[in-house]
């Protein structure tokens, strides 16, 4: 603002403050016709020349509760959780605060502590949106196609409550970058459909004999109960005869989704994106010594989600309107889903505990994000493109 636009405002002020309405009207004729201001901007400078100094230091509004401290205490949280939103990870702080305490590598103050573990669900749903990154990776490419065969495997669509226990979803995870071309390495992902417990493999390609080994090493390592049933997509490295004659001779039952509906496997697909994807994203891997390291980082993984990482289920469903209002059960982990289980045996269950007393989040979050970039530098060495 000018030197002219700035000075009928100063002569007029300590007239303006005690003039009557009308006085006030005919003070802001002249400074409008002097300034070529709006009127209303002109009632509002005088208004802040007003208050200038006044309120300095009046700090005015709701004090703020969570304070920088606060909000680094849940970042904290936040990240050993694996970057959990809040439904999943507010019931669940005082775990992962205990987690942290246990390996001295808590550092908050005992008040920002205690904000921490009052804090709402819709605070905490406000903060975690601003520690997310704000960057967008593209889609990955599809290899599921459709097979001659299918008709081999009869096709199911639930309920699934009606299952074993054992009985997973099935899918492969392509790790192309931003091509499909030449040979590169696939993720199996099964999860069991009824506490969301999930096993991984890498693979190098998705080829027959492959895919049943890696499913085999599945059912034999990284399941506490026993494999009963398998459910994937239509896709040829399930819906073939290889994959029907080994579910047959390990007695599991083997049955198919609906070709083009990928709801049918709402579970698995699911966690292709927010265990998968989240682990080791949309880049290339074609070395085989990187398969190698990936499969050891997916031991790892398997143990973080299976025992410290909650996950929700969906219990109601209400179509309102044109959209559908879903409610939630508590977050809680495949682990804990399990203990409470009338329909878990009392084995499995000592089984469980016996392996989590031996487990610290910390020290396999630390051993993961070192096996990540050990499988991004064995990439780079073989020479082939990250992306």
């Amino acid at each position: 603002m000018t030197k002219q636009e700035i000075n009928p405002f100063k002569k007029y002020f300590k007239k303006y403050l005690k003039a009557s309405k009308k006085e006030k009207g005919e003070i802001l004729n002249i400074v409008t016709e002097l300034t070529d201001m709006n009127r209303k901007s002109a009632i509002r400078k005088f208004r802040r020349m007003q208050l200038k100094g006044k309120y300095i230091d009046d700090h005015r509004g709701r004090p703020c509760i969570y304070t920088p401290d606060a909000i680094a205490a849940l970042k904290d949280v936040w990240d050993l959780s694996g970057e959990l939103c809040a439904e999943r990870l507010h019931p669940n702080v005082d775990i992962y605060i205990e987690e942290l305490k246990e390996k001295n590598e808590w550092n908050n103050s005992l008040t920002a502590t205690d904000k921490l573990l009052k804090m709402s669900l819709g605070t905490m749903k406000n903060k975690i949106n601003n520690f997310v990154a704000e960057y967008k990776k593209g889609k990955g490419k599809s290899t599921t196609k459709p097979t001659h065969i299918k008709f081999v495997v009869k096709v199911f669509t639930g309920p699934w409550d009606n299952t074993l226990i054992g009985y997973g979803q099935l899918d492969t995870v392509v790790h192309s970058g931003s091509s499909l071309s030449g040979n590169m390495a696939y993720t199996l992902n099964f999860t069991e459909v009824h506490f969301l417990w999930i096993g991984l493999r890498a693979q190098m390609n998705k080829g027959e004999s492959v895919t049943c080994k890696s499913l085999n090493h599945v059912k034999d390592n990284q399941l506490p109960f026993p494999m009963t049933g398998i459910h994937p997509d239509t896709g040829s490295e399930f819906i073939n005869w290889y994959l029907k004659k080994w579910t047959d001779s390990v007695n599991v039952d083997f049955t198919r989704s609906r070709a083009g509906k990928k709801n049918d496997n709402m579970l698995v697909e699911e966690r292709n994106g927010h265990v998968v994807r989240k682990i080791i994203g949309y880049m290339r891997i074609s070395c085989p010594e990187a398969v190698k390291v990936l499969n050891e980082l997916y031991e790892v993984e398997c143990l973080i989600h299976n025992y410290f990482t909650p996950v929700r289920r969906t219990i109601k469903k209400v179509k309102v309107g044109s959209r559908y209002v879903r409610t939630f059960d508590e977050a809680r982990s495949p682990y804990l889903r399990m203990l409470a289980s009338d329909r878990v045996s009392d084995d499995i269950k000592e089984k469980l505990k016996s392996v989590y007393e031996t487990l610290s989040l910390v020290d396999l979050r630390k051993k993961s994000a070192r096996l990540k970039k050990e499988v991004v530098e064995k990439q780079k060495l073989y020479g082939d493109r990250l992306w």
